[in-house]
């Protein structure tokens, strides 16, 4: 028989900061999957669509910070332990997404984002809050929050330059696996969020986009 272990309150503090630095220090996370883009081939492109799909890819790696921040302050206040298992999960399958932009944008000769840290941390205080008020409305964040994500991608995979199927075969696993954890979350009792709600959280969104395609 296996027994799950009990954490207290320091522990999850600790691994909150592990996790944290896990997701911010460079090349220090490990991905569960290989990236998609390793059986796609290398193809030639014009510095200006190199600087632009690295720019798409640096705006997804940040978003994939957010979205490990998101889970993390989440499960640190989620009232009952399967929700806060569920977290857990969906952040170690966001890990691949993660290291998977980064790869491609070191690849693309670019960087990171300075913003992350900035942006981590926002999102770990919204997370935590969300789980405050209950499990319902933590679980809603991440199905809207998936959807927007969803969004963006699907804007994403359409600037992308035909012939660059690596960067294609990263956004195109990434959108299937955001829309599988909408879907879990809203199956779990998720609350589907107003409209008005949705729309803010979409002008958020775009002041992240816009801040971190450069920096």
């Amino acid at each position: 028989m296996t027994t799950q272990r009990h954490y207290s309150p320091i522990d999850r503090l600790l691994l909150q900061a592990d996790t944290a630095m896990r997701t911010l220090l460079p090349f220090s996370g490990q991905p569960y999957r290989p990236s998609p883009a390793i059986v796609q081939p290398d193809v030639q492109m014009s510095d200006e669509e190199t600087r632009h799909v690295a720019g798409l890819m640096r705006i997804n790696h940040t978003g994939e910070v957010c979205a490990q921040a998101l889970y993390q302050g989440q499960a640190l206040t989620a009232k009952l332990p399967q929700v806060r298992e569920a977290m857990e999960q969906a952040a170690e399958e966001e890990i691949d997404h993660l290291v998977w932009c980064e790869q491609r944008i070191r690849q693309l000769g670019s960087h990171t984002s300075v913003l992350n840290p900035l942006f981590y941390g926002m999102s770990f205080g919204i997370g935590a809050v969300a789980g405050l008020i209950s499990d319902k409305v933590s679980l809603g964040f991440v199905a809207a929050t998936e959807h927007q994500v969803c969004k963006h991608l699907n804007e994403h995979l359409q600037q992308l330059p035909v012939k660059d199927d690596k960067s294609r075969a990263i956004l195109e696993q990434m959108r299937e696996d955001e829309e599988h954890h909408a879907e879990s979350a809203l199956e779990a009792g998720g609350f589907r969020f107003p409209a008005p709600v949705k729309f803010g959280m979409s002008l958020l969104a775009k002041v992240m986009t816009k801040s971190t395609y450069r920096i």
